[in-house]
Order: structure tokens, then C-alpha cells, then sequence
């Protein structure tokens, strides 16, 4: 008799070695997932620097952008760290947690300020913002300069206008206590076709003195046509003047500071005359923000997107904004408080600012290049600088090395 063996199908051997490499897929994906999400919410600088920031980085830009600001706005990210009492710091009359604050340009239409709060930011200024939305100048606008960690941008005032900004700023103040709200900056700008530029600026103050705790004049920024030439003496003295008196007319507890944001690339004669300007009684501003985006491209750019028009912000603007900081506490000697902005990576370069004259500083291409664990970071480096160089506070170092940072 014959016996016939049975052969089982290769297939149904096969099956169940399948299932299970599926469901280890599965679970070692659900690992990674939450290990993913874990880091990018406890802000690990090491996953942001080698795995996170570069996946983002093959985003467009502007896509990023608003990724970006969607994230901190769901408070998907909270680095921890906690402020020591040598970052503490006052300024405008106010009391900061730490003098580290995100600079207009990332929270363009006030959507994200509890967020940034929660990332760490010692104050958080929004804009700019226009009084009727417009669109901005078309994409794309916004450009990486990988190789320089810099970044050209030409957005042009993009704004969703006064009125959806100011509904959308009240509904965030108003879900916090006063005493637990972050600093709030708004920037201000004017509409590119405005008939009456110095009116869009009064407009500003008169609209948002009851929401912001620090109002900017922005005259500085590249991307909006003859802008700029609002920081000539006379044209400025007219707009001071008429914020100044804006300012005034309010109720006292909605007459805030008022700052003013300059550009990085005014020649010295320039800049003595802004400063001129400011120290006028008619024109005394609280404060002065240094500096905006420059127009000039060093030699040392090596990024193909280098000759893009805009503004250019990030480490090629270090040097010129901490040395132009450092002229005007001099000019001002010292009794109009600066908030430092420009190229600022570490806490090294902070501090640079800080000695320079500067009472804060701001970031922004860091935040883009690394995300939310530069905060921290910078805080942590800032922290033992100041106490290795025998600064009790943050106050008692503004302006220490002017001399050395003149250029």
C-alpha cells in the first residue's frame, strides 16, 4: 500500500511568520510613535537637532511656517525648564521671568501666545499688523538659507487686519488670570497701499493699548515699499509726535510703552539723527528695538538662495545688530532700553547682546532652525555666563562691554 503524504500549501506556512512580523511592525511603530511625540513635546534637543528638524526642513518654508504656528498654538510643545532668579529681570515696567522673547514675524496674527508662553518665552510680541488684512507679497516669500542657518524673507505685512487680531488677542487674555499672562508686544505696521501712513500707526495704538503691555512702531521692515524711509528725521518726528498724542488721548490704563524698531543697515549720521529724534520730549519713545532684517548680503553667504530678494535675518546679521545695539546705548547713554534682536543661536550670543546694551532680546531664525529646545538652551547658557562673569541679574550686565562690541 502506498502511503501519500500530504503537503501543506507553502503559503500557510508562510502566513503565520507574516502576522507576526506585521504586528511587530505595528507595535515597534506605535514605540516610535510615542517616543516621537514624547520628544518633540519634552523638547529633546538632541531628536529636534538629528531626526525632527530635518525632516522639517524638507517642507517649503512658508508650509513649515504655519505648521509651525499650529503646533505651538495646540501646545503640543513644552520644553521643561525652570527660570532661575538670575534671569529675572524688569523692563518697561514690567517684570519677566527671563529676558528671552520671540520676535515679531513667527506669530503674525496673535494665534500662538499662550503656546510661546508655555515654550518658555519671557515675553512674546505678535504682528506686524496691519489695520485692514491684506495678503502680503506672493509666494513663495519666504526662503532657508541652509548652509548660513539664515533665513530671506519677503513677506510684505502679511495681516489678517486690526479687527480679527484684536477679537482673537481678547479671547486669549481674557482665558488667563493677569497675573499668570506673559508680556504681550504687538508690532504695527502699515498698509501697503495706505494713503496715510502715520494714520495706520495711530489707528494701531488706539486699537490695541487696551489688549498689549508694549506697543512697536515698525518703519523698519525691507518688504514694504518706501517704509523705510519713515525713519528719515523729519518724517519721523511727525509720526512720533501724532503716536505720541494717540497714546494720550487714551485712558491712562491703556496708555502703553511704545517702542520703536529700526533697521540694521541706517548709516551713522542716521542713526545719530533717529536718535535725536527720540530723545526729544515731543517724540520720546520707551524704547527702542535693534534691529530689523538687513538688505545687505555679506561675502561670506554660501547658500544658492543667498540672492533672494527680502530681508535677511540669522547669523550674518549677529555682528552688525550687537554693534549697532552698542551705538546707540551710547548715544542714548545708556537711558533708553534696547531689546536686542539678530542672529541670537546660544546663550554666548545673549549675553554678547546683553553687555552691548541690551535690557532683553529676541529670536526668531534659531526658533526656526531648531525649534523649541533652543529656549531652554539658550536660557541654561545664558544663566551660568551671567553667574561665571559675577552678574547677580540680567540688569546688572546691559551695557557692561559696550565698548567692546563698537564697531
Amino acid at each position: 500500500m502506498c502511503a501519500c503524504r500530504v503537503r501543506t500549501p507553502v503559503s500557510y506556512c508562510i502566513l503565520p511568520f507574516q502576522n507576526k512580523i506585521r504586528s511587530l511592525l505595528k507595535v515597534t511603530g506605535l514605540a516610535a510613535g510615542v517616543f516621537s511625540a514624547y520628544s518633540v513635546c519634552r523638547g529633546d534637543e538632541k531628536f529636534y537637532n538629528n531626526v525632527f528638524m530635518p525632516i522639517v526642513r524638507l517642507i517649503p518654508p512658508e508650509t513649515a511656517h504655519d505648521l509651525a504656528v499650529l503646533g505651538v498654538k495646540w501646545k503640543l510643545f513644552r520644553p521643561p525648564y525652570q527660570d532661575t532668579d538670575r534671569l529675572r529681570t524688569r523692563l518697561l515696567g514690567m517684570a519677566f521671568s527671563n529676558p528671552i522673547g520671540i520676535a515679531a514675524g513667527f506669530d503674525k496674527h496673535g494665534e500662538a501666545v499662550q503656546g510661546l508662553q508655555l515654550i518658555g518665552f519671557g515675553f512674546v510680541e505678535i504682528g506686524s499688523v496691519t489695520p485692514e488684512p491684506q495678503p502680503g507679497n506672493a509666494r513663495p516669500r519666504i526662503f532657508r538659507l541652509n548652509e548660513d542657518k539664515a533665513i530671506v524673507n519677503r513677506y510684505g505685512f502679511n495681516s489678517e487686519g486690526h479687527d480679527v487680531v484684536y477679537e482673537r488677542l481678547r479671547e486669549c487674555r481674557e482665558q488667563q488670570p493677569p497675573d499668570q499672562r506673559v508680556a504681550l508686544g504687538i508690532n504695527l505696521g502699515k498698509n501697503k497701499l495706505s494713503l496715510d501712513a502715520i494714520a495706520d500707526y495711530v489707528q494701531g495704538v488706539k486699537r490695541f493699548g487696551k489688549l498689549a503691555d508694549y506697543l512697536v512702531i515698525n518703519v523698519s521692515s525691507p518688504n514694504t515699499p518706501g517704509l523705510r524711509t519713515m525713519q528719515s528725521k523729519s518724517t519721523l518726528q511727525t509720526l512720533l509726535t501724532e503716536v505720541l498724542k494717540a497714546r494720550a488721548s487714551l485712558p491712562a490704563n491703556e496708555q502703553r510703552p511704545i517702542l520703536l524698531k529700526l533697521a540694521p543697515d541706517l548709516s551713522e549720521e542716521d542713526l545719530r539723527e533717529i536718535v535725536d529724534v527720540v530723545r526729544a520730549k515731543a517724540c520720546a519713545v520707551d524704547g527702542l528695538i535693534v534691529s530689523n532684517t538687513t538688505i545687505d548680503r555679506p561675502a561670506t553667504l554660501r547658500s544658492v538662495n543667498a540672492g533672494q530678494l527680502g530681508g535677511l535675518s540669522g547669523p550674518p546679521l549677529k555682528h552688525r545688530s550687537t554693534a549697532m545695539i552698542a551705538r546707540v546705548y551710547k548715544l542714548t547713554e545708556g537711558k533708553i532700553p534696547i531689546i536686542g534682536v539678530g542672529g541670537i543661536f546660544t546663550g554666548e550670543d545673549a549675553f554678547e547682546k546683553i553687555e552691548a546694551g541690551a535690557s532683553a532680546v529676541q529670536l526668531y531664525t534659531s526658533f526656526i532652525f531648531h525649534g523649541p529646545p533652543v529656549v531652554p538652551k539658550i536660557k541654561r547658557e545664558l544663566d551660568r555666563l551671567l553667574e561665571a562673569n559675577g552678574y547677580a541679574s540680567v540688569q546688572d550686565a546691559v551695557g557692561k562691554g559696550v565698548d567692546k562690541y563698537l564697531a
